[in-house]
């Protein structure tokens, strides 16, 4: 939330805090903001805080002290010496006290004195910096900073002297000394040590942060700042002395029941152990808050989930030098490191490590190559593991019955060690184990052998083990979704929307009816429309899904930019580009912050590229295409469909110029990607088979184009039906085919069977109505039905007037076809009019030896030499066209 929206934001809530009737609170902002919903939501939320927070009379009168008097720094002026220490610099500010370097002459000794600042203001104040000191002084461990003494000055202010740490904190010193991972988690392990030791003595620290943890020049570590710790047996604390704990505590590192002001227990260091992890290991917070209000930062910390350490730190490496290798290089590596980190910060207590102990017993597995007690139990990870742990044993195991006999034995000891040591999981993590246990483990008699069974049956199983969690209704809503995106992804759109449907029942069964679950299904469905083509239904689930999202969840939520991307590929679909367009710019931006794994800003890229691509903003397309060319392949290799999406767009844009070979090229590149990956009768494969046949019929390579043609349009017949776009885009190719091979008919009956699916589906309103208008008038003109073929290429001009921009290629085109028809009327003022306008937008569009350009240069040509223009005529015939070969 920028400054200024915050000061609207300020405004408002003061406007109609002083209203007791919410109805009138809402009415009055619905006026004020003037349809900007979400920031009626954000004043509203500010008025729900502060009704839950403590009016000033409810305070007490230490806690307001506090507040109005702040926190002012001792200065160092006021005391020169306390007893054998002469006081020599500010060290810093603690929770409550100031720290001050002092030098003890007779021993030649330094120590750090911490001196309570305004003692006097409350009696809690003095308590908890006594506790501070009882704490410390039975906190005795090598790193963890010693208690040395504790007294009162003259004026009855307390003090504690402690040992002195010089060193600097362990996030800065592992940087400056470059440390690798290894030496990281080493000097890590050390402060789960002294947090365990504190743990062991009933202390929970509650303020863990690098600042509090110093490392000395020699590498030991120390614990610092006890102060608002508190005792296990102590955790029910007045109400006014949570309100200060929590004051005191640093947001960044604090656990989500800390911020909610809830009970503490060990689970909390356990969650700030995981924040200082993460930021050991990517040099980043998991979530920065410096910039956000109050209301935002509470719902970062309290609901969002971090990107994994692996996707930061991998960006983080590639702004480093080459010789800057800080981060773990290996994929497994990194997935290990994230579920060490992860697990530590895991929102949910009952699923975080159960002690810094756990914590440490993954860092030593980690250390030593062993399977993590966080992850999975699976035979192929432990093996891996085993593997890399015992490299040239295994590579010189010529003998296989060795090899075997020796992994028997060192899994049967090893599961038995680990099998005494693993933390118990939450019955909803077991109950994922066992679906997916079941769903990929084995055959049966009616399937086969595993390693044999189709997709469909793998997947059908899994629907089955899915229905069988009726009594965990959240996981099987995810499995329901889940099941359907993938039979979505598989063509089988009738399977998907059952399942789909499921889960949305399911969440909206849970009670949260209006909650970010139900969000979510609404989306998933809606999507699932456009490739239905149900794209009004589309419209209105995607919308619908999206203003849910913005009310349960913050602005910068991933969910509120996914359903913001869904949006614009909707209205992308329905041809509505001016809307798409800030639609897509918009998702683009919410996931460009750095928290958004790039996949998805890869996603939102390539959506918007495509819009660019329609709306005729080819160069910016093609821009955008090669950046999430570059994304996707980095993301997730050469030869996956994503891979595929984005070449195909490649192609378009080289099609749609009249570079006809560079986009068979591109287009035969994404065919044998899309093949190999989900095979011959797959409607994606046969989505490129198409726009391989297209690039081929403008090469007037006719027979090689149909039988792709007829390859394709079988397929998504079958999968989509005879009415729908897909199906539609491969029998316009054909018509083109036939009009080029003399049968009209048949290229009529194609282009009015197009005209008719797009009517349907778009609702009589779309460029890809006039698209196939403009190619049935080619029909008739061929046919040398000129004045059909007028009334049709008008009636197209119209339509692409209502949904393209000015300038379009297809309009363009359009002009040059119905100036033909009136040429050959020998209407030659009309005519001139006409592919002037068509010519004059080519030239600046596309490849100088395409097609229309050539003919509009033609016809341009002849309609001059019939008005008795001789020099246009011989200026034109003096224009050169790129040589064949390019086309």
């Amino acid at each position: 939330m920028d400054a200024s929206r915050w000061e609207r934001v300020q405004s408002l809530f003061h406007k109609v805090s002083d209203l007791q009737d919410l109805r009138q609170q809402t009415d009055i902002l619905r006026a004020e903001c003037k349809g900007d919903e979400t920031l009626v939501d954000e004043v509203l939320a500010m008025l729900a805080a502060e009704q839950q927070a403590p009016g000033l009379l409810d305070a007490s009168v230490g806690h307001l002290a506090e507040q109005v008097l702040g926190d002012p720094v001792i200065p160092l002026a006021a005391y020169k010496e306390i007893g054998p220490y002469q006081i020599e610099r500010v060290l810093g500010e603690g929770g409550m006290g100031t720290v001050f370097l002092a030098g003890r002459a007779d021993l030649g000794t330094l120590a750090a004195i911490k001196i309570l600042r305004d003692a006097w203001i409350s009696p809690a104040r003095r308590e908890r910096f006594a506790l501070e000191q009882r704490t410390l002084a039975h906190l005795d461990h090598p790193n963890i900073a010693r208690l040395l003494d504790a007294n009162t000055l003259a004026d009855g202010t307390p003090f504690f002297i402690m040992e002195y740490v010089d060193g600097v904190p362990i996030d800065k010193y592992c940087d400056t000394c470059g440390c690798p991972i290894s030496e990281r988690l080493r000097l890590f392990r050390s402060v789960c040590e002294a947090v365990q030791f504190a743990h062991q003595h009933a202390v929970i620290h509650r303020d863990l942060k690098p600042s509090n943890i110093l490392v000395k020049s020699d590498g030991t570590v120390k614990l610092l700042d006890f102060g608002i710790s508190k005792h296990l047996d102590n955790l029910d604390i007045p109400l006014d002395v949570t309100r200060t704990g929590l004051r005191l505590l640093t947001p960044a590192y604090a656990s989500p029941e800390q911020i909610r002001g809830e009970r503490a227990a060990i689970q909390t260091d356990v969650y700030s152990l995981g924040v200082i992890l993460y930021q050991l290991l990517t040099g980043r917070l998991p979530f920065d808050v410096s910039s956000r209000t109050p209301i935002e930062a509470v719902s970062m910390l309290t609901e969002r989930d971090p990107v994994r350490p692996s996707l930061v730190a991998l960006r983080v490496q590639a702004q480093l030098p080459d010789d800057r290798q800080l981060y773990a290089a290996s994929d497994d590596a990194w997935a290990d490191l994230d579920v060490l980190c992860l697990t530590a910060m895991h929102k949910d207590v009952r699923k975080r490590y159960g002690s810094a102990e756990a914590l440490i017993r993954d860092i030593d597995h980690y250390l030593r190559g062993e399977p993590l007690e966080a992850r999975p139990d699976t035979v192929g990870y432990r093996l891996g593991k085993f593997i890399r742990r015992n490299k040239r044993g295994v590579a010189a195991g010529a003998a296989a019955v060795v090899a075997f006999a020796g992994l028997i034995v060192f899994f049967t000891i090893r599961l038995a060690a680990e099998r005494n040591a693993a933390l118990a999981e939450a019955a909803r993590t077991q109950r994922i184990q066992r679906f997916m246990l079941n769903l990929f483990q084995g055959g049966d008699d009616e399937a086969g052998p595993a390693n044999d069974l189709r997709v469909a049956t793998l997947i059908e199983r899994g629907v089955q083990e899915a229905r069988s969690l009726d009594q965990d209704p959240v996981v099987q809503a995810e499995l329901y979704q889940t099941l359907g995106n993938i039979y979505q992804k598989l063509g089988s759109l009738d399977q998907a929307e059952a399942l789909l449907h499921s889960a949305l029942e399911r969440r909206r069964s849970l009670g949260d009816v209006r909650g970010a679950g139900v969000a979510d299904s609404l989306v998933t469905l809606g999507l699932l429309r456009v490739d239905q083509a149900r794209l009004d239904e589309a419209e209105r689930l995607v919308r619908e899904g999206l203003e849910m999202s913005k009310r349960s969840l913050p602005p910068e939520h991933p969910a509120v930019a996914a359903a913001t991307d869904a949006l614009g590929r909707v209205l992308e679909e329905k041809g509505e580009y001016d809307e798409a367009i800030p639609v897509l710019e918009k998702a683009v931006r919410l996931r460009s912050n750095q928290d958004t794994p790039e996949a998805d800003l890869a996603s939102s890229l390539y959506e918007l590229a495509n819009v660019y691509f329609y709306a005729g903003r080819y160069q910016e397309s093609e821009a955008l295409n090669q950046r999430v060319l570059a994304m996707n392949r980095r993301i997730y290799g050469e030869r996956h469909p994503k891979v595929a999406e984005v070449l195909v767009n490649l192609g378009a844009i080289k099609q749609d110029s009249g570079y006809y070979k560079e986009a068979e090229e591109f287009h035969r590149q994404s065919l044998q990607i899309t093949r190999s990956f989900y095979g011959d009768d797959h409607y994606r494969t046969a989505s490129s088979l198409t726009m391989v046949a297209r690039a081929l019929v403008f090469q007037k390579r006719l027979d090689e184009a149909v039988d792709l043609l007829r390859q394709a349009l079988t397929v998504q017949e079958r999968v989509f039906g005879k009415d729908h776009p897909r199906a539609a885009s491969a029998v316009n190719e054909l018509g083109n085919v036939a009009i080029l091979q003399g049968r009209y008919d048949e290229a009529k009956a194609a282009f009015r069977r197009m005209a008719k699916i797009y009517r349907t589906v778009y609702a009589g309103k779309h460029y890809l109505i006039g698209t196939a208008v403009s190619n049935l008038g080619s029909a008739y003109m061929a046919e040398q039905d000129y004045p059909r073929a007028e009334g049709l290429f008008r009636e197209a001009l119209a339509m692409f007037s209502e949904t393209l921009p000015p300038g379009h290629v297809n309009a363009a085109i359009a002009r040059v076809k119905l100036g033909r028809t009136l040429l050959r009327q020998k209407r030659y003022a009309e005519a001139e009019v006409e592919v002037s306008e068509g010519y004059r937008v080519l030239t600046r569009q596309v490849n100088p030896s395409a097609s229309w350009l050539n003919s509009a240069r033609s016809d341009l040509t002849e309609i001059y030499e019939a008005l008795q223009q001789p020099e246009k005529a011989a200026g034109l015939r003096q224009e050169k066209a790129v040589p064949e070969d390019r086309k």
